[in-house]
């Protein structure tokens, strides 16, 4: 059995976790769209680089992964170096391409959309999370999730009532149009994403722990990023850079 203070150790170390993580998200949710504005505004047109750099940073999760194995190592020399079984990484990596797919049509909207309009288009993900929630794994409603639909998608609405209101200078608006669209089905397959991972953890059978969880989003970024890279191939993105290197 585990003393208490094992126990009181390995809470300490899940909270960590956690704010670590939840830091990291909050930077990258707030960062990340101003950035890629940032590219747009300033004369950038390659919408699948974009989207390719949204999940590009992947190996990173090759650090906690590392860290965890070798501390796992370090109290049992017989652990495996992966958790992940061939029917979660399948499903997973499907998920990941939904990913990718998603990546792309974010980094349209936003290069179409001014930040504040495409970040509350996106905020209406919320709508199509509590559906799919409800459809897939039977997440319940509540007074305060019903609330935050109404809101955001009476918001979206709004906006999309008023589309000249904030087009960027020199944008028709078909484009801005068409932009308002893309975000909001990315909002729609992002509201699918998150319950299908829900999902997959349900329906793996394995023990849910940091570790499987990193494999699972590192898989997913993974096929994401491979992804966006075809896509880059079939719009001749890297043929751009390679003009420019030959002409120096």
């Amino acid at each position: 059995m585990e003393t208490k203070e094992e126990t009181q150790g390995k809470t300490t170390m899940k909270k960590t976790l956690l704010i670590f993580n939840c830091l990291i998200l909050s930077i990258g949710n707030c960062g990340g769209p101003l950035i890629m504005r940032l590219y747009f505004i300033h004369g950038g047109k390659r919408i699948w680089l974009s989207a390719w750099l949204e999940t590009g940073g992947w190996p990173i999760i090759l650090i906690p992964l590392a860290i965890s194995y070798f501390h796992r190592r370090a109290t049992d020399p017989t652990t495996k170096l992966f958790y992940m079984k061939p029917p979660l990484f399948i499903a997973a990596a499907i998920i990941g391409v939904l990913t990718g797919l998603d990546d792309y049509l974010y980094a349209y909207g936003v290069a179409r959309l001014p930040v504040s309009t495409s970040a509350l288009i996106i905020a209406t993900q919320l709508a199509f999370t509590a559906g799919f929630a409800f459809l897939l794994v039977k997440q319940k409603f509540t007074s305060y999730s019903i609330n935050a639909v109404v809101l955001l998608t009476v918001g979206a609405g709004v906006l999309a009532m008023h589309t000249g209101s904030d087009k960027p200078a020199h944008e028709s608006s078909r484009e801005y149009i068409l932009g308002f669209i893309m975000t909001l089905v990315a909002a729609a397959l992002y509201g699918l994403i998150l319950p299908l991972v829900e999902l997959t953890y349900k329906k793996s059978r394995q023990e849910i722990n940091y570790t499987l969880v990193m494999e699972i989003q590192m898989v997913m970024c993974l096929l994401a990023t491979v992804f966006c890279t075809v896509g880059m191939l079939i719009n001749k993105d890297f043929q751009v850079g390679f003009s420019k290197i030959s002409s120096m």
